[in-house]
């Protein structure tokens, strides 16, 4: 009887066993392959609707694109001088100097010790003499692994302690050697504008330091003058102080040497600076917050420096929005850290104090973040939309600007970022700043912006810009080109310059030289109703590490022109100036009359003033000019 309830249970068990078997085989493969085949795909689009709209809907949200303000723009190719002299501005600030190149001509002319390395390039803005002008900046921060007593513990703790001051110029200024000008230059500072730096200590950086000891009894290099240094002692409150020996002991057990113990230069009044790496530095603070690959200088208007860093609140747990690779679906820049540059000190901003995700963290941490609007007024200005944040929203942004159900998932509008050669190398665009003047807005800003194109074509179809300056902070543009017109972009017109003959010859003449060309990025300007391309042109000796720019690239429609400065460039392409092609020689018979000398310096003196207005910038001058220029010409060509 037992075995025969063995035997039945055994039976009850395998029964049980096979039935979840054949449920999981029917109900997780053969019923699921069945509905998908004979209801769902031959309805696919009206079964996956509902799906797909809150896909669409909850994306855009979490990625802040449901309030992109689109709009159509025309992409017209009737650019006048007229319309450039209206966008001055917007002229005058186009970014001639690349970042790669700009870093190492930096590198080259303002380094001054092998010790100091510019580690980046930022770009922004300031008021300079009552104009609204782009500028690049880069600080001169010390690098211990440079040093030439490497390994010497003074020196990389007592002695070496902090860089030295910023190099400061316009985008778009260029001296005759093709190298850039500065408003700040040299040890100590030397300013030629309004902006000076007051505080040139860089104790906390970019560069990723070791510990260091201030205020001790071994004096500090401040920066080095000639054949002799000049040394200083800290006077800022950054850093935790000595005090005791017990505190020297700690120190010294975490840091794993006893340098620390027995150094007779490590007084009471010693201070220890250490976590000096900005990124590092606010992540120790706030490790829930993401925070941006480029902290950015900016100069106060007191001349001390700070440092700002964009943070993020992120997380993959945002219903139906579609992930991003180590990054999560849901992103918001709710954060400005601004980190002093002497003193250490850090304080974060809320710049998107509506995020849910920030108003937890602000809760759990009350005290920590404070207002946008409580940021030091002479830093609001310098707040940027950060770059790689929009970087993830245009990617985004390529595919889920469709919002119909069945032209997404049809994919019949999908746009691509731009690609460009880069060292041989093909790689997307990178979004870039410039001061313009959006389509029916009143004056210039700073804005970021990237093209698009349609997806695996090269034509432009639309771009996306960022605003920065307030009251529009965080806004976005959409510009939407003519889908049944062709406008360039930016992979044609570098096409269209290779195949231009002179510009060609011309390049292959300078690497024949030993000279490697590098060609900067291909900038898109819209100004009024059309689109502007700007391309610099760089030379650099194939042994030596000092580019210089040489030549700047205009395209509009289907001219191309390539000068030495881009005023000239805009002269060939919109002045009517006289194409390459030599003059035909006109042979006077003998004894006729020749034109009028006093014509002729009629004529110089046209084309002076014309020169001199076009330095200035001053378009109607320049085309006024041109216009009597022109009269003197037919005047002396009616004489001959």
């Amino acid at each position: 009887a037992i075995l025969q309830l063995y035997r039945r249970g055994l039976m009850y068990l395998f029964l049980g066993v096979g039935a979840l078997a054949a449920i999981h085989l029917v109900g997780l493969n053969f019923y699921p392959s069945l509905l998908q085949r004979f209801r769902v795909v031959p309805n696919e689009i009206e079964a996956e609707r509902p799906y797909i709209e809150r896909n669409i809907q909850f994306t855009r949200r979490a990625y802040g694109l449901d309030k992109i303000e689109s709009k159509d723009f025309p992409a017209e190719e009737q650019l006048t001088l007229q319309d450039l002299k209206r966008n001055d501005a917007t002229i005058k600030n186009i970014r001639l100097w690349e970042h790669r190149p700009l870093l190492a001509t930096y590198a080259q002319l303002q380094e001054i010790r092998t010790y100091y390395k510019f580690v980046d390039v930022d770009n922004d803005r300031y008021q300079i003499d009552g104009t609204y002008r782009q500028v690049m900046l880069s600080a001169r921060e010390l690098s211990h692994q440079h040093l030439p007593s490497r390994g010497n513990w003074i020196n990389e703790h007592l002695t070496y302690t902090h860089g030295y001051g910023v190099v400061f110029g316009p985008v778009n200024q260029v001296t005759p050697e093709g190298l850039p000008e500065f408003f700040i230059k040299d040890i100590p500072p030397v300013s030629t504008g309004p902006i000076k730096v007051t505080r040139p200590e860089i104790y906390y950086g970019e560069v990723a330091n070791d510990y260091v000891f201030v205020k001790t009894k071994s004096q500090e290099l401040d920066y080095p003058a000639g054949d002799q240094n000049v040394y200083t002692n800290y006077q800022g409150s950054g850093g935790v102080p000595i005090r005791s020996f017990w505190r020297k002991l700690l120190f010294s057990a975490r840091y794993g040497t006893l340098r620390i113990l027995f150094s007779n230069d490590i007084t009471r009044e010693s201070r220890i600076l250490y976590h000096r790496q900005i990124q590092e530095r606010v992540k120790k603070i706030a490790p829930f917050i993401t925070f941006d690959r480029d902290a950015y200088l900016v100069i106060a208007q007191g001349g001390r420096l700070f440092w700002i860093v964009d943070g993020y609140t992120t997380t993959e747990r945002y219903p139906y929005s579609e992930p991003t690779r180590r990054l999560g679906n849901y992103i918001r820049n709710s954060v400005k850290a601004v980190v002093d540059a002497y003193n250490g000190s850090v304080v974060f901003y809320l710049s998107a104090p509506e995020d849910p995700l920030i108003q937890a963290y602000g809760k759990a941490f009350p005290g920590m973040f404070h207002p946008l609007e409580k940021m030091p007024e002479d830093l609001r200005p310098h707040i940027r939309y950060p770059q790689d944040l929009f970087a993830v929203q245009a990617r985004i942004y390529a595919t889920y600007h469709m919002q119909d159900p069945q032209v997404f998932y049809n994919k019949e509008d999908l746009l691509s970022i731009p690609r460009k050669s880069q060292n041989g190398q093909e790689r997307d665009m990178e979004p870039y700043y410039t001061i313009m003047r959006l389509p029916g807005e009143k004056k210039e800003e700073f804005v970021l912006l990237l093209p698009f194109t349609p997806n695996k074509k090269d034509n432009m179809r639309a771009w996306l810009a960022a605003r920065s300056d307030p009251p529009h902070y965080g806004k976005l543009i959409a510009l939407d080109f003519p889908k049944a017109k062709l406008i360039y972009g930016p992979k044609q017109i570098d096409a269209r310059i290779d195949q231009d003959a002179y510009i060609s010859q011309q390049l292959s003449l300078w690497s024949q030289r030993g000279s490697t060309v590098i060609r900067g990025s291909l900038l898109a300007i819209p100004i009024e109703k059309s689109l502007l391309y700007v391309q610099p042109l760089y030379l650099a000796a194939e042994k030596g590490s000092l580019p210089e720019l040489k030549r700047v690239l205009v395209a509009f429609g289907n001219q191309i022109a390539m000068e030495e400065t881009l005023e000239q460039s805009l002269q060939r392409v919109f002045g009517g100036r006289p194409g390459r092609e030599p003059v035909p020689v006109v042979t006077a018979a003998v004894g006729a009359a020749g034109p009028d000398k006093g014509l002729a310096g009629r004529a110089l003196e046209h084309y002076s003033r014309s020169q001199e207005f076009l330095r200035q910038g001053n378009w109607a001058g320049f085309g006024e000019e041109l216009k009597k220029l022109e009269s003197v010409l037919r005047e002396m060509q009616r004489g001959r």
